[in-house]
């Protein structure tokens, strides 16, 4: 049996929420390459969002990294 795994595309609001930073640092960091690159939903369009795994791996880095500083 294969396992199918779901993936989850969040818009910036949810984004924002889930990682608790504005959405105009959200598209700073992106710019500067110290976040997860966004990818274009429609071709043509102008609407974009994040897979929720770069979005989790990103928090794990940071959670990670505030650890190896407290050592």
């Amino acid at each position: 049996m294969c396992s199918t795994k779901t993936r989850r595309i969040l818009r910036i609001n949810d984004v924002a929420k889930k990682t608790g930073l504005s959405k105009s640092y959200i598209y700073a960091l992106v710019h500067c390459g110290q976040f997860p690159q966004s990818i274009r939903l429609v071709k043509g369009g102008t609407a974009v969002g994040w897979l929720e795994s770069d979005i989790e791996q990103w928090i794990d880095g940071c959670i990670n990294a505030t650890k190896e500083l407290a050592c």
